[in-house]
């Protein structure tokens, strides 16, 4: 079901959201939403919290290409659990957005080589190993569990732009 997605700066996107103790129907119908959500805002990524739910759960589809009409899969959906970043390496930029900061798009600074350590829907572990644009979805996703939001890794003259136009939009 298509839950309403949390628009900055509503406080729960600076919540830390808690670790996932039990894998059950619950979990997996949080997914569900997950994915019926991120697929109908037309989003990459989506964090539990951005739909209110502060569980440390992301999940990630990467389109097979970036067409308007690119087709989402949901057995290629990386449903992430309890992630912990085993290592970060490297620097790179990448224009990111967010469906919590929808119709902003920036430059942000992330490593470019990440391993992650995560659990899947039923508690089993698994290991990513990316240099890719997923390692810069994963991380972005992650920032949303520790109650970050991507523009906070903004210059502070680009920060203060962005709070200025945002107040305006949001009037």
């Amino acid at each position: 079901m298509v839950q309403e997605i949390v628009i900055y700066p509503d406080k729960r996107l600076k919540l830390i959201s808690k670790e996932v103790t039990e894998f059950n129907e619950e979990l997996h119908t949080l997914l569900n939403d997950m994915f019926d959500t991120m697929l109908s805002k037309k989003g990459v990524g989506l964090a539990a919290i951005q739909i209110g739910v502060p569980q440390r759960v992301l999940i990630i589809n990467l389109p097979e290409d970036d067409s308007e009409d690119a087709v989402f899969n949901k057995e290629e959906t990386l449903e992430i659990i309890n992630p912990i970043f085993t290592s970060k390496e490297g620097a790179c930029k990448h224009q990111e957005g967010c469906l919590s900061i929808p119709g902003v798009y920036e430059d942000i600074e992330r490593a470019e080589h990440i391993v992650l350590e995560y659990q899947d829907r039923y508690g089993e572990k698994h290991i990513i190993d990316n240099h890719d644009f997923l390692a810069i979805a994963l991380q972005h996703e992650i920032d949303h569990l520790d109650g970050k939001v991507f523009i906070e890794k903004l210059s502070f003259i680009k920060r203060k732009k962005f709070e200025k136009e945002w107040k305006k939009r949001l009037k």
